[in-house]
């Protein structure tokens, strides 16, 4: 059984949990793909680095779920210059929460980075379904209604969680998109 990322659920509002997520770890790498495709890309760098391609040649158990974010952009004085098209995602490997950033073994690809996620507040919506764009805005939008009817506020934008293995059929796949929310509501 594969090991999911451990949350403490708060309250519900509606369909919407309220968790608190301590500090974990990832393993992630950006990709410029468009939303359908970004965590294909990235996978094979992610699964290459938990099933030792990574500086201790240690293999990583697989934990749930791979997390996948729109890329921050940074602004940048005028003028700025874009070619090519489509989009950057981060996608995310959570590491078991036996884990720390010190005792993960190092990437060996450049493509694959660590970071500690510090301890947070999120709100979260599970769907079942397929791993699409529009599923993903369908829900976003469903979660963020909520979250600003509940009287939350939101902290940076929402991102999608997936926990099952793509030969999953879909009306048994669990996702979830999810937002940080601030304290003291």
């Amino acid at each position: 059984m594969t090991e999911k990322q451990p949350y403490d659920l708060l309250r519900t509002e509606g369909v919407v949990e309220v968790r608190r997520y301590p500090e974990h770890v990832v393993a992630e790498t950006k990709v410029s793909a468009d939303f359908e495709n970004a965590g294909n890309r990235a996978f094979r760098y992610l699964f290459g680095y938990i099933t030792g391609d990574n500086a201790a040649r240690q293999s990583i158990e697989m934990t749930a779920p791979v997390v996948q974010a729109r890329s921050q952009r940074i602004a940048m004085t005028a003028p700025v210059v874009q070619t090519g098209s489509g989009e950057n995602y981060t996608v995310a490997f959570v590491l078991p929460a036996s884990i720390d950033e010190a005792l993960a073994p190092l990437p060996t690809r450049s493509e694959v980075s660590l970071r500690t996620v510090p301890a947070r507040l999120v709100a979260a919506v599970r769907f079942t379904g397929r791993w699409s764009e529009s599923s993903f805005h369908k829900h976003r939008a469903q979660l963020l209604n909520v979250v600003k009817d509940a009287g939350l506020t939101t902290i940076g934008e929402p991102w999608f969680a997936r926990f099952d293995p793509p030969l999953t059929p879909s009306f048994f796949r669990h996702n979830e998109v999810l937002v940080e929310v601030a304290e003291g509501h």
